[in-house]
């Protein structure tokens, strides 16, 4: 069967003469397909009408118009049955063929059919009738324009159209129920993303958020990253932050892309001791260097690692960590294991090419108190502990210590700090570090290791051991000192006692260790 717009430009080619009557049949037969098929899922049209691939399109338009045009011909009358459609049945051989004219868009109009249909004659008029016809044809096509049945509006086309509606319903599919799985869920979210159909990929990101778990948070980040979304793959940080040892254990840590990997080691917020991040780096890199069929030599291994070894925090283990397990591992360089060993060791501490800012397992804003009003000079030392004993009424973690510095001028000082359980007298937290200060009343951070949680209601001992030149103090201490988070308005409520013993002489009234810095 051929459509009218193929029918159309062959009468425009072809004389009456030679055209058959079964063509006449096929025109009427292509007019009669004016309703809409079954799914009606024909993409939007730029004009006024459907175009001829739609279902019901151009040709359900072309009949409506040739009705319309047929309602108005001046031509139509008794003899020929009024219009496009009398003019459509009356189709005898000898007579000319109702000829269609073709919008832009494709839609057919009837208003040519109209003015050359006539009515039924002899064969002997047959050769007056084509040449009127044919020049009648020609007016109707150039007056086209005017006639109201074939003004065409054009429409702007409408970029991603799809992604305007809400539903899945709304978009040629079959319904809003979807049945997600887990085998399926990847899969389907990859053809979401790929079609452009946000409430199909809004199922599927609600799914792994559902079924997020420590030991598939590895998996789920890379897919994340992969798919570019951007809150499945916060929450899946956030599950690595709480659960991190599970997480590194997890099977599917070793399959992940170096730019996923590097995500994980630059992020402060990391619960795990720093070796065992490297010995789960160590692991990640021997499947890499399988992957590119390399051997897992500690030059391949360090090859594929590549800028991720930087963000191993080595200064953050304790001597004996470092030296058991990266300093054998041939991982690292020899400059760069004698310039840790030297970290460790000694005062002032050399420059080391790794970061020595301490991770905290907690997320949100670092809080500060300050338990003395005035600062006065001089404090000595002779190799004894200031300490302080506290207590708080809520769950913290402490992360380090405000020191005051020299009264002389710019100096470097060696440390020791640490939080001793009182009842116990465990030591929680400690490190072994230094710091430089510039002379001025201004407190200096010194930082542990690892932040050191600390219990409501419980008693502890904030110790700090100073090696250096006589330093600044603090007077007029505050017994008890108030911390309020801003943007929550929660309390945390330090309350400081003296602390008996071998004490350097710091109290509530005045002394060292004016500030304790800790997260919430």
């Amino acid at each position: 069967m051929r459509c009218c717009v193929c029918l159309f430009q062959q009468s425009l080619q072809c004389s009456p003469s030679k055209m058959a009557a079964g063509e006449s049949n096929s025109r009427s037969s292509c007019l009669n397909l004016s309703t809409s098929g079954p799914l009606g899922n024909a993409p939007p049209s730029n004009s006024a009408h459907s175009s001829p691939a739609s279902n019901g399109g151009a040709v359900g338009a072309a009949v409506g118009m040739n009705r319309s045009a047929g309602n108005s011909n001046p031509r139509s009358g008794p003899e020929n049955g009024g219009g496009a459609e009398s003019a459509v049945r009356s189709t005898p051989s000898a007579q000319n063929p109702p000829r269609q004219s073709v919008g832009p868009s494709g839609a057919t109009s009837g208003a040519a059919s109209n003015m050359t249909a006539t009515p039924s004659s002899s064969s002997s008029s047959s050769s007056a009738s084509t040449a009127s016809s044919s020049a009648d044809a020609s007016a109707a096509i150039s007056s086209l324009p005017s006639s109201p049945a074939s003004v065409l509006v054009y429409r702007e086309p409408v970029y991603n159209w799809q992604a305007t509606k809400s539903t899945v319903k709304e978009r040629f599919l079959y319904s809003d129920e979807v049945q997600i799985g887990p085998e399926t869920v990847m899969t389907t979210l990859y053809s979401a993303k790929k079609y452009a159909v946000p409430a199909l990929e809004a199922h599927c990101v609600e799914f792994l958020k559902k079924n997020l778990r420590a030991d598939n948070a590895f998996m789920l980040l890379t897919q994340a990253r992969l798919f570019d979304e951007p809150q499945l793959a916060s929450l899946c940080l956030e599950n690595i932050d709480k659960n991190t040892a599970d997480a590194l254990a997890a099977e599917g840590f070793t399959d992940v892309d170096l730019d996923t990997l590097m995500a994980v080691l630059e992020r402060d917020t990391l619960g795990v001791r720093e070796v065992r991040l490297f010995g789960a780096a160590v692991r990640w890199a021997e499947a890499e260097a399988q992957r590119q069929q390399l051997q897992p030599t500690p030059e391949n291994k360090r090859r594929v690692l590549g800028k991720a070894l930087s963000l191993i925090r080595f200064p953050l283990m304790t001597i004996e960590e470092f030296a058991a397990g990266p300093a054998q591992s041939g991982i690292l360089t020899d400059r760069e294991v004698v310039s840790l060993f030297l970290h460790f060791t000694v005062n002032p501490k050399p420059h080391v090419e790794f970061i020595d800012r301490p991770r905290c397992c907690l997320r949100g804003k670092e809080c500060s108190i300050t338990r003395f009003s005035q600062v006065e000079s001089r404090w000595g030392y002779s190799g004894t502990s200031d300490r302080i004993r506290f207590s708080v009424n809520r769950r913290i973690f402490v992360v380090g210590f405000g020191l005051y510095g020299s009264i002389h001028g710019p100096t470097d000082y060696q440390v020791n700090i640490q939080i001793i359980h009182t009842d116990s007298n465990t030591v929680l937290g400690q490190n072994d570090t230094g710091f430089s200060c510039d002379g001025t009343a201004s407190t200096f951070r010194v930082m542990f290791k690892e932040p050191v949680e600390i219990l409501p209601s419980v008693n502890y001992i904030a110790c700090a051991t100073l090696k250096g030149p006589d330093s600044h103090y603090g007077t007029k201490g505050m017994r008890k000192v108030t911390h309020e988070a801003p943007a929550t308005g929660t309390k945390t409520c330090f309350t400081f006692c003296y602390a008996a013993g071998n004490n350097n002489g710091t109290s509530v009234e005045d002394g060292q260790i004016p500030e304790v810095i800790f997260y919430t």
